[in-house]
């Protein structure tokens, strides 16, 4: 088999199509995420802490240096945790949105899984013929 053809077979077989489909909707929800903590969630945040936009909350460490000019020669050093407090909310919703996808599936395939696992009832020919057969023995 060459390896055209088994990277043909690779790529048509689901795993590789449900992952890709998987990046681009995981990129999709992150733009989703990021403009509700950044349009929503952000300024809410500001509001209770008297109108400070939190991703631009930061420590300066070096303050910048300029020239005569007002040209940066040296740029500043700052920690930036305000943007690092947005970023992990970012992370915290995706992380709660996907735990509750995950845990309705499981719960969607434990009813399958429960509705498969009752046994139906033999077809009625079935139940007919074991009673002919059970009045012959008599």
């Amino acid at each position: 088999m060459g390896m055209i053809s088994e990277f043909k077979e690779f790529a048509i077989k689901g795993n590789l199509v449900d992952v890709a489909i998987a990046f681009v909707m995981g990129a999709a929800f992150g733009k989703v995420t990021t403009a509700f903590v950044e349009g929503m969630f952000a300024p809410v945040v500001g509001l209770l802490m008297g109108g400070v936009n939190l991703a631009e909350k930061k420590t300066v460490i070096q303050e910048a240096v300029m020239d005569n000019a007002g040209k940066v020669t040296t740029p500043e050093v700052a920690i930036k945790w305000g943007e690092f407090i947005t970023v992990t909310i970012d992370f915290l919703v995706v992380a709660f949105v996907m735990f509750m996808l995950i845990k309705a599936i499981n719960n969607m395939k434990k009813k399958e899984a429960a509705t498969l696992s009752i046994p139906l009832p033999p077809p009625a020919q079935e139940v007919l013929l074991t009673e002919i057969r059970d009045l012959l023995k008599k």
